[in-house]
């Protein structure tokens, strides 16, 4: 089951078809779960609620996507998702707002799409035709959600496994981003400051050929905001080479 969270719906469609094509050549069926009724909006974590405070809000978004996803859950499925910040939403505020065993198995269920091409779909992900010539480089930057669910090392561990790729870590921490926090008139300055410590010199020590990974939306407009270079997700990569 592939959560389609609002930035990957609304912004950046390409790194959800792109996520499609890779577990679809893979050998897999993807599953798209919908709110039920035919008038309501598309499935949300509520992560931008609990941002602005706005509990209530959040819990109502956390019990209609339990409700959502309740089957996958039953049917014992792994739940796939693209963007940190949402996916980890699920994981780990799901539990602390709700109840109930379904909440706890849905946190349990949850996983980003590389730890799932590195784990239950390793198989699939081992027969797909993956090579580059040698000598590409790719720098991985990971989102906070990522290092606190100690989830970052699946990227290193998919990507490794391409022919021909050189695959490095970004040594940074927080690119400083933080959901709107880079872009607000009264924290703007210290977003980028933020971005000055780690990040920014580490991308400059790059070459322009080099490739930057980074499955954060986040993240990724940071560093194309602040070095005019594209951030790619994890997904890209892996559906560019497929072509």
């Amino acid at each position: 089951m592939l959560l389609v969270d609002t930035f990957n719906r609304y912004f950046e469609p390409d790194v959800l078809s792109d996520a499609v094509t890779v577990l679809t050549r893979a050998g897999f069926r993807v599953h798209f779960p919908t709110s039920g009724a035919s008038h309501s909006r598309p499935l949300c974590c509520g992560r931008t609620y609990l941002s602005a405070g706005m509990l209530d809000k959040a819990k109502e978004e956390a019990r209609r996507t339990v409700t959502a996803l309740k089957p996958f859950v039953d049917a014992g499925m792994p739940i796939v998702g693209l963007e940190p910040s949402c996916l980890f939403t699920l994981k780990d505020e799901f539990p602390s707002m709700l109840e109930g065993v379904t909440v706890k198995h849905l946190a349990d269920r949850v996983m980003m799409f590389e730890q799932f091409l590195s784990g239950e779909g390793a198989k699939g992900f081992s027969e797909l035709p993956l090579a580059i010539g040698s000598g590409q480089k790719a720098f991985v930057h990971g989102h906070c959600h990522q290092k606190a669910f100690n989830a970052h090392g699946a990227v290193h561990q998919v990507l490794s496994k391409i022919d021909g790729l050189e695959v490095e870590a970004i040594p940074a921490g927080c690119c400083g981003m933080a959901g709107a926090f880079g872009y607000q008139s009264e924290t703007q300055a210290v977003s980028v400051k933020m971005a000055q410590l780690d990040l920014l010199p580490a991308i400059g020590k790059t070459d322009p050929t080099d490739w930057l990974v980074a499955d954060g939306f986040s993240c990724r407009h940071q560093i194309k905001d602040l070095t005019q270079r594209q951030g790619r997700h994890a997904a890209q990569v892996l559906a560019g080479l497929l072509r």
